[in-house]
């Protein structure tokens, strides 16, 4: 499989969008969480570049973000940047399950 730039796309988002939250209200919070999320699903992305079964990462940093992030969405019905983050990090989760059904269909 080729490089997973979606995925590569999807932790940069992540992590400018913490560097954004911590310039925009000085939340050191966003800026830490943004940081390690973007890591992880950076790291989740190479793994599934290098072996496209090996999504556990990234669907664990995936469906994290989602739920933390589409609880804030419920609390305040903002969309930017919970909103956006809740349905960018569903659909990539989606994504990765099904990249991993994908494989183990391929397999058999």
């Amino acid at each position: 499989m080729a490089a997973d730039w979606l995925g590569y796309g999807y932790a940069a988002l992540v992590a400018l969008g913490g560097a954004i939250g911590y310039i925009n209200t000085g939340s050191m919070m966003s800026l830490i969480a943004g940081l390690v999320f973007g890591v992880l699903a950076a790291i989740g992305s190479r793994q599934i570049s290098q072996n496209p079964r090996n999504v556990w990462l990234s669907l664990g940093t995936y469906g994290t973000l989602a739920v933390v992030m589409g609880v804030r969405f419920l609390n305040s019905w903002k969309v930017m940047p919970a909103g956006i983050m809740t349905g960018t990090s569903l659909f990539m989760f989606v994504r990765a399950a099904l990249i991993y059904l994908w494989q183990q269909k391929k397999s058999t």
